[in-house]
Parts: structure tokens; sequence; C-alpha cells
């Protein structure tokens, strides 16, 4: 009878894999919680398919096998062929987004990032697969955003493709980060401690050997010192250095120099040199210079990679909003709890006072204050009530609600604000593409001028060529030029986001700093939009009922301020029946009603019908809608909109960071240029189509400006598009919402201001860090070359180049 794989495992001496039974690799520590117990594995494939196995509750497989799994001598080989439990639709639902037809979105988690080279591998490889749409991934926060037909490409198959490069893919979720980001850390903390006390040890030898010059060291006595230096420098070097020759090794395999590769040539030149002096007692031993310059470069990383974690906290913190429960009604009115991803649409669920809520939603009993203040900046709950609706990750504050599900895991309202700034962090602006560009072909200029300077000492003083070549190989940082951009971006991102705005594209960060003209749309963007009647008069014997029904039955289809602001103030009389429904646009609505041709609509469109309308005042402030029927007008209602509080500072504000203001609506000429003079803003037209607001930023383009286009309805999203850069309003259209580079959660126009004055700022860093890094080598390396850089301390001089750029970028979160 085969033993179970618990006694197997208790009686080895070594201990083996869980899951597949092969030995644990010495120093490896993975683990997975599997019957109760943390099971130690072997390599990551075996821990995700083992944690994959479990959440998908199939755990008894580990209970009821006979024998660890199955696995040939190419254990990656089988891994790979296990990631295909991630096709399964039970497996996918909770991190996976249902697109168009059979597109599939989404995010990943990648190990073994290290640097923008790795980035520029992964997304190259894996956009070269059938299917793939688009792959992206979040430098900042090591995370990828993928979109696939299914048709194609499964998503096993896009995992073991970034497998098979030497980076290990799962799919993404908060907790896994978590785990994820702490492994690495430990790592990168483990490495750095064994580098940091064989440095110590390996100095104190140096020290006695500096001494000994003046001491006359015996050289029998000296030898000894330097094999004490060799046995002690060697596990840092086989050990801490992994860190730079795998990433280094795996990019050569692919036919790439990356930039760890000067890095680890200039630690193996240096250890070996050492060693060969060691064994044929003749040189110099550089142990001391190894030792610090793998703990400095260690350090410096370190450094770097708790500085890339805080810069990309904003969009773990979004992920960890929503619970991982919720409180389900069942059929016979129990309340039960199960797993959020568990939640469907149609579900009713009950939000407790001080809970999250777990999924997009309508309120259907209850009235509470919600808290967005993650997703909309603003701190003060808002009230809502039955009929309103919530998002996931949003608190309720006071009372309990019962709300029914209507979007759940990848298609709510917060993942898809996180899958956007994925998407604005992973985009760069062409002058960081350029200057990755750059930084590859200056990783190969390097070696090519490293082995040329070599040759130039080798003449002029033979034995200084070799230590100055690994100075050069060690001062150099092509690293901080490839960091420049990507850090400022996702910090200013992260920033732009707490104070409302949602950045979308990651270039719009470039274009909306050179921006010279901000046009508004004055409708739901300068104002509230939230028109209402303030009064009708009637000008006919039918009665308030009957009216109202007519103006419900035309308007119930309006997806427009007005005719919102109508359907309300028709509200609780049903709309009667209504055919040869006829919208034009700008103007108004036509049909049939009981026979009779009624419209609603502006003075224009009951002009075009030929009826005539009754002279009376109003005021340029007001909004009038007309009423008519077939036998002339019924009724003229008005409607007024306020202005929002902020629009006179958002003006005031961006005119004095020198930008022009334009104010261009399909509203009546009157009432547009009443509202720019209040509000003091250079120019102001209305009566326009959303064919003449085009004509009118087209003519700003034209003579050299740059636009940003600020809106929210339907007919704002072709100008938006037109644009140089584009913002939506919160409240706005979803179609606006889709054409915008940027969305304004909270409304507050004021914050286009602070976006204008941020992304200057932004890419005032991007330029100070690109500066830094340009200047750094180019004084560096001729210096080095000179021999007057010692390689410690040229370890020294490329770890604080990184860290000054990163460091740079992080004041862009005090903005």
């Amino acid at each position: 009878m085969s033993q179970s794989p618990v006694l197997k495992a208790s009686l080895d001496e070594k201990p083996s894999c869980f899951h597949c039974g092969l030995p644990v690799p010495p120093g490896a520590d993975y683990r997975a919680q599997i019957l109760g117990e943390s099971r130690e594995m072997c390599c990551p494939g075996c821990q995700a398919v083992a944690e994959a196995i479990v959440e998908a509750d199939m755990e008894n497989y580990y209970r009821h096998r006979s024998e660890p799994s199955a696995r040939p001598d190419d254990d990656l080989e089988r891994v790979l062929e296990e990631l295909s439990i991630y096709d399964r639709p039970e497996m996918q639902k909770s991190f996976v987004a249902n697109r168009d037809g059979d597109r599939r979105e989404a995010s990943l988690i990648l190990e073994g990032i290290v640097c923008a080279a790795c980035i520029w591998l992964s997304e190259k490889h894996v956009r070269q697969l059938p299917g793939i749409e688009s792959f992206s991934v979040n430098f900042t926060t090591h995370r990828a955003q993928v979109v696939w037909d299914n048709r194609q490409v499964h998503l096993s198959e896009i995992l073991k493709a970034i497998t098979e490069i030497g980076y290990r893919a799962y799919p993404y979720d908060p907790n896994r980060q978590d785990r994820v980001y702490r492994r690495e850390r430990h790592d990168m903390m483990r490495r750095l401690a064994v580098a940091g006390l064989v440095y110590l040890q390996v100095m104190m030898i140096s020290l006695s050997l500096y001494f000994g010059d003046f001491l006359d060291l015996s050289d029998q006595l000296r030898y000894f010192f330097w094999w004490v230096a060799l046995v002690l420098s060697t596990p840092i070097v086989l050990y801490s250095g992994q860190a730079f020759f795998r990433p280094a090794w795996r990019d050569l395999r692919q036919g790439r120099i990356s930039m760890d590769l000067p890095v680890s040539l200039s630690i193996l030149l240096a250890y070996g040199g050492s060693v060969y002096a060691v064994v044929s007692h003749s040189g110099e031993v550089y142990f001391d210079s190894v030792t610090m310059f793998i703990f400095l470069l260690l350090a410096g990383r370190f450094l770097e990679q708790g500085a890339r974690h805080k810069a990309g906290e904003l969009s773990e913190s979004l992920n960890k909003l929503v619970p991982q429960v919720a409180n389900r009604f069942e059929s016979d009115g129990s309340v039960a709890v199960i797993p959020a991803f568990d939640l469907v649409p149609g579900d009713r669920i009950l939000v407790r006072p001080g809970g999250p809520v777990p999924a997009d939603g309508v309120i259907r009993e209850g009235e509470s204050g919600i808290n967005a203040a993650m997703l909309t900046g603003e701190s003060m709950p808002e009230t809502k009530s039955v009929g309103d609706r919530v998002s996931a990750g949003t608190v309720n504050t006071e009372s309990p609600l019962v709300v029914e599900v209507e979007q759940v895991g990848q298609d709510t309202m917060v993942s898809s604000i996180v899958r956007l700034i994925d998407r604005a962090q992973a985009q760069k602006p062409q002058l960081a593409e350029l200057a990755d560009r750059f930084a590859r072909k200056f990783v190969i200029a390097l070696l090519v001028t490293t082995a040329l300077v070599t040759l130039a000492w080798l003449w002029i003083e033979p034995s200084r060529a070799f230590w100055i070549a690994v100075a050069i190989l060690a001062i150099t940082c092509p690293c901080s030029l490839s960091l420049a951009t990507p850090a400022a971006i996702a910090v200013s991102v992260g920033r732009l986001t707490r104070a409302g705005l949602l950045v979308t594209r990651g270039r719009a960060m470039e274009t909306l700093a050179k921006v010279t003209h901000v046009v508004f749309d004055k409708t739901g963007t300068l104002t509230t939009g939230e028109l209402a009647v303030r009064r009708v008069d009637r000008f006919d014997a039918l009665d308030e009922a009957r009216l109202k029904s007519i103006v419900a039955a035309l308007e119930q289809y309006a997806d427009h301020p007005v005719g919102r602001a109508l359907c309300g103030w028709a509200e609780g009389h049903e709309g009667v029946g209504v055919t040869d429904v006829e919208s034009r646009s700008g103007r108004g609505v036509i049909g049939q009603i009981d026979g009779e041709r009624f419209a609603v609509g502006n003075a224009r469109l009951i002009h075009e019908l030929g009826i005539a309308l009754p002279d009376t005042p109003s005021s340029v402030d007001e909004l009038v809608v007309w009423v008519a029927g077939s036998n002339g007008v019924i009724a003229r209602a008005t409607l007024g909109d306020e202005l929002r509080e902020d629009a006179a500072a958002a003006v005031e504000r961006l005119q004095a960071q020198g930008v022009n203001v334009w104010l261009l609506s399909g509203d009546q000429p009157s009432r547009a240029e009443m509202i720019g003079r209040h509000l003091g803003v250079d120019r102001a037209e209305g009566g326009l189509l959303p064919e003449d607001k085009m004509e009118r930023v087209a003519d700003i383009q034209q003579g050299g400006g740059r636009v940003l286009m600020v809106g929210d309805g339907v007919n704002d999203a072709p100008v938006l598009a037109r644009a140089d850069v584009s913002m939506a309003m919160g409240s706005g259209t979803t179609v606006a919402k889709h054409s915008a580079d940027m969305v304004l959660l909270n409304d507050r126009v004021a914050e286009t201001a602070f976006a204008v004055a941020y992304a200057r700022r932004t890419m005032g860093v991007i330029h100070q860090n690109l500066a830094w890094s340009v200047w750094y080598n180019a004084i560096a390396i001729p210096i080095a070359a000179l021999g007057f850089v010692q390689p410690w301390l040229a370890a020294i001089g490329m770890s604080v180049s990184s860290i000054v750029v990163i460091g740079n970028a992080l004041r862009l979160r005090r903005g």
C-alpha cells in the first residue's frame, strides 16, 4: 500500500515538494496552505498550481491521491501544462472581465521583473502571440493588463509564453500581490544581509592587509588572508550576485543585451581576477571591492523596490477596498455569507452599517450615507436611497441597505478604475520611449567603449587595464535613463487619482503639460447640469395632468439634462402612447399622440414646424422649452441651471497659468455669452453644433495651440476625440468618458487647473531625471576611463544615480 504524501514527506531526510514529490532546492521558500497546514513547494509553478487547486475547492485531490503528482524530468514542462486550470470559467470569474463576444481582459502579476528592459522583453514576446489585442506591464506594480481573443489564444497559453522567457505570471488578486511583494522583499533582504555580513568580514581582512604594508606582513600570512577573503567572498558572489546574473543570462538567452549585463560582467571580472591572483600568488586582490559592489547595488535596488511599491500603492489600496465576502439573501429570506466572487447580477445583498459594498448595484431598501472617498476624493458621505446606485468598495456609514447586484468582479467600477490606472502608468510619453531606445543602445555602446578603453590601457599601463574596465562597467547607469519617466508617471497618476482625477492614458500627461487653451462645454461641465423646471406657463385650455402626460411620453427616452428635467417635472404621470417619434439633434422631439402631432423643443424647432411663438420675456440665464400641438403653442417651460461653485475659480487659476479659457456651447448664444462674461473667459460662443465645436478646436490647433477639451455629453464625444487631450466629467455619459484621456470623478472643475499645473511639474521632474542621467553618465564614464575611480566607488555612484531618480520622482507625492 502506498504511503500518504504527508507521511512520505515527513520520512524523507530532505524536504520534498508536497505537490510533485521532488526535493525542495536549498534556499527555496515556496509554500501553500493545503489541508489546514503550510506545505513546502519546490518552485513557484507548483505553488501556483496548488493554490489554484485549493481556491477552486478541489483540495480533496490531495487527500485522496495515493502518490505525489507525476512529473517528467523537465519539471517546467509539467508546470506549464498544469497552468491550463486557469482556462476554466469558475477560475476566471474572479479576475477576468468578459468584453464583446469572445474578448477577455485580465490582470496578471509578473515575478522576476527587475528593470525596464524586462518589461520591454515580456511585452514584445506576448504581443507576438495570435489573438493578443494588447499587453502592457506596469513597472511600478509589476502588474500586467492583457486583452485577448479567446477563440485564438487561451489564458494558459499566455501564462506559458511568459514563463518560457524566464518570468512567472499569476492571475492577479490583492492578497497574492502582497505575498509576491513580501516574498520579493524578503528575498532581497536575505541577499542583502548575506552581502552586508560578508562585506564587513572581508573589509576587516582588507584593513589587515592594508596595514600589513606598513608592518612588513609576511607573504605566507598575506596569502592566508587572501584565501580567507576568497572563501568569504564566494557565497556573496554565488548567492547575492544571482540578483544580477539571472536577469542578465535570461536576456542573453533571448538574444538581448540588458542593463544587468555590465553589472554582472564587472562582478565576475573583479571576482575572477582576484581568484586568479590568489591561485597564482601574483597581482592584487579586490575581494573588498567585489563584496562592497554587490552590497551597495543590492542596497540601491532594495530602496528602489520600496520606492516603487510606494508609487503604486494607490491602485493596490483601491483593489483592497472590495470585501472578500458578501451577505446574500437566499430564496427563503435568510442571509448567507458567501465569497464575493460568487455573486451574480440579480442577487440581493445586505450591506451592514460600517461595511464595504461588495459589488456595484442599486439600492432596493433603506437609506444611508455612502463614503466614496477613495473613488471620488470627496471626504463627506453622500446620502443614498432607493433607486440610487452604489459602487463596490464604497462604505455604508449609517443604516442597513438592501442592494441588488448589477456588476461583479472585474466588471465593477473600482476594477475599471484600477485597469485604467494601470494602462495610464504603463503608457509612456514619446520622451520616455526615446529614452528607452537610447538606453538599450547605450548598453551596447558601453561594452564597446569598455573594450576600447581596456585595449588602450593594456598599451599604456597593462597592470591597471583590468580594474579600469571593471570600474567603467560598474559606474555606468543606463537604468536611471529608463526609470526617469515611469517613476514620475506612476507617482503623478496616483496623486491625481487621490485628487479625484482619473488619468486613463499615460501619454496625456505630456500633452497636458503643453496645453495653451482649455475649452469648456457649458451644460453639465461649468454648470451642474441638473436642470430643474422653475415654472410652466400654459397658453391652452389643456389641463396640467394631460400636459405632463404628453411631455413624459415624448421625453421618456431622452438622455440629456433638459429631457431629464422635464421627465422629473412630469414624474407620477404615465406617458400616453406615442408613435412616429422623431428626435432632432440640438432642437427637440416630435411625435404622434392620439392622432395629433406634438412637439417639445426649443424655439428653433417650433419655427421649423411653422408655428408662431408668443412674445414673452425671459432671463438670459434661463432655458425655455416650448410644447406645441397641431393648433399652436400649448405651454412654455422655463428651466434653470446653476453654475458650479468652483467654475469661476477654475477659470481664474487657468488664466493665472497663462492658459486661454474658451466656452463653446450648444445653448443660446446670449446665454453662453452671459455666462462667459460672468466667469471672465477669454471667448464664449453659443448655438454651436458638435461639428462647429470641432471646427473651433481645429482652428486653435492650426494656429499652433494645444487644446484641452472638458465635456460631459454624448454630443461632446467627437470634440473630445479631436482635442489634443480631453477630460470628461464623472457624472457625464459613458460615451464621453470612453472618449476622454482623463475622467473628473468628483466633478470639481477647479481640478482642471490643478491637473495642468501638476502635469507641468511632472514633466519638469522627468526632464530633471533625464538630465541627471545623461550628465551623470557623460561625466562618470570619462573619469572611470582615465583611471580615477576605484571599483567600490563606481558601485556607490551607480546606486546613487538610480536612487536620485526615484527620490526625485517621489517628490511629486507632496504636490
